[in-house]
């Protein structure tokens, strides 16, 4: 095991980065390339440019190379869920896959409730209703675009895509598969009764396999920039699933969080819990490595901090993310309480607008600031954790004590004391690099030089430095939650 070599292909919502792991008595990490993920609108539509990323994969793999000492084992992909590309039968890729906040599916979640309900959907893949999830962009492909669903011979998740140019193959990760909303988690296959129910095609499924599958070697053009011998290896390619893997998690009633662009709020748990109650609170039971399944809610996330910055950018005002924070800490607070989920914040024109109707519409005081904006997205947030944290409890049974907070939204220390401060509970900060250290170790796993999540769990606590928080009594956030609790369609009572 001393010096293995691993290299992580980690692809965001806004950018792309190559990582090179060393796994020895502890893994090191190191960033070699970085690229831009630019959505590239066409029309009315709104695009991920597949075809730059890949080019960009593969000069950051073949400078990479020329830089790293030591064989390089294997390589793995990761990226967000949701998204997928259409392959037709000659084997190329049909169009550039849509965004997953693509205006075109906005409509067609209420579309396909019409024809399916609720209950079956939920009871058949256990999956939290968002107008984002696969299920509705492939539903909008039948009602706007059905030539090109047509024409379409195989489905492949985002990382799934960049596998098959990779290596050949045409298959489906277990992990990003359950992101679609129309994967059975329990019986460990697609939910095809569904699909026919809405008459969309269930031959352009692909076979499932599970995290760390080696898929095999490089073909061209990948095969010119690396050595041939090289394995390619289905890590757990949905990044919360490789972030989870990374998560330094002790008790089984540890929480995680894994946050950026989204903050995904779960527990680890073995196996689906599909009820009404957890239907009523829209969680989701995605799949995890080595059998594990996660127990978790999207939250919309420092997308909100990302857009107002954007915002306030496009006014000629440019702050870095340290100075939003620090502006935030010595804002006013609880100026208003903002449920961070609403519909209004997720595609907005302009998020200092889209936070100032929010408080017209509910009768609140705006903020009047830049730091009282930030603070109050963070605040939300915070909130929007300790409401999650009790429904889990409330379905688990488990008393939370500790919170793990892991990705690039740990470096944010006042989101991290907020919430201390919501949940009264412990929290812990670190890895930043959660999603590529998961995809590493799931390599590593899969080549024989670990064994199963306890040991990796051990080798990354090992590893990496964790920042610690604990409640504070310097604010009330009772009756901040209870005017959230307020807002919310369905309450902790």
């Amino acid at each position: 095991m001393k010096n293995s070599v691993f290299i992580a292909v980690d692809l965001g919502a806004e950018s792309g980065r190559i990582c090179v792991g060393r796994l020895g008595d502890k893994v090191t990490l190191r960033e070699t390339y970085r690229f831009p993920n630019v959505p590239v609108r066409v029309g009315q539509g709104l695009y991920w440019d597949v075809l730059r990323l890949w080019n960009d994969i593969l000069e950051g793999i073949a400078d990479t190379l020329r830089n790293v000492d030591g064989k390089v084992e294997s390589l793995g992909f990761d990226s967000w869920g949701v998204s997928f590309a259409l392959i037709d039968k000659y084997g190329e890729l049909l169009s550039n896959p849509r965004h997953y906040r693509d205006k075109r599916v906005e409509p067609i979640m209420e579309v396909v409730l019409q024809k399916i309900s609720r209950e079956e959907i939920y009871h058949s893949t256990g999956i939290q209703f968002m107008p984002i999830n696969s299920l509705y962009h492939l539903y909008a492909l039948k009602l706007q675009d059905p030539t090109q669903l047509e024409a379409a011979d195989c489905l492949l998740m985002i990382p799934d895509l960049f596998n098959y140019w990779a290596t050949g193959r045409k298959m489906c990760e277990y992990t990003n598969a359950t992101t679609t909303q129309f994967f059975d988690v329990r019986r460990h296959r697609w939910a095809e009764k569904l699909l026919e129910k809405l008459d969309l095609p269930t031959s352009i499924l692909p076979s499932i396999v599970d995290a760390g599958t080696i898929l095999g070697n490089p073909i061209e053009p990948l095969s010119r920039v690396c050595q041939k011998e090289l394995k390619i290896v289905a890590t757990a390619t949905h990044d919360t699933a490789s972030a989870v893997v990374a998560s330094p998690l002790t008790e089984s009633s540890d929480i995680y969080i894994s946050s950026g662009t989204w903050c995904l709020l779960g527990m680890e748990v073995d196996e689906p819990l599909i009820t009404r109650e957890s239907m009523e609170y829209n969680l989701t039971n995605e799949g995890g490595a080595f059998g594990k399944v996660r127990l978790l809610k999207n939250i919309m996330g420092l997308w909100l901090v990302q857009e107002l910055r954007r915002s306030w950018m496009r006014q000629g005002m440019e702050y870095s993310y340290s100075e939003l924070t620090e502006a935030a800490s010595k804002a006013k607070a609880f100026k208003c309480i903002i449920d961070v989920d609403n519909s209004i914040f997720l595609a907005p024109e302009d998020m200092v607008q889209a936070i100032n109707s929010f408080c017209e519409a509910t009768s609140q005081e705006k903020p009047e600031n830049v730091g009282e904006y930030v603070r109050v997205a963070l605040e939300g947030l915070a909130l929007k954790y300790r409401y999650y944290k009790e429904c889990l409890e409330r379905l688990t049974g488990s008393s939370v004590k500790n919170i793990r907070i892991v990705g690039g939204g740990s470096k944010n220390w006042l989101l991290n004391q907020f919430t201390a401060d919501a949940t009264g509970c412990s929290v812990s900060a670190g890895p930043i690099e959660a999603t590529s250290l998961g995809n590493i170790m799931v390599q590593a796993s899969a080549l024989g030089y670990v064994k199963g999540l306890r040991e990796i769990r051990d080798i990354v606590r090992n590893s990496v430095r964790l920042e610690e928080y604990e409640p504070s009594k310097e604010l009330d956030w009772d009756s901040p939650f209870e005017k959230l609790n307020e807002l919310l369609d369905v309450k902790i009572t």
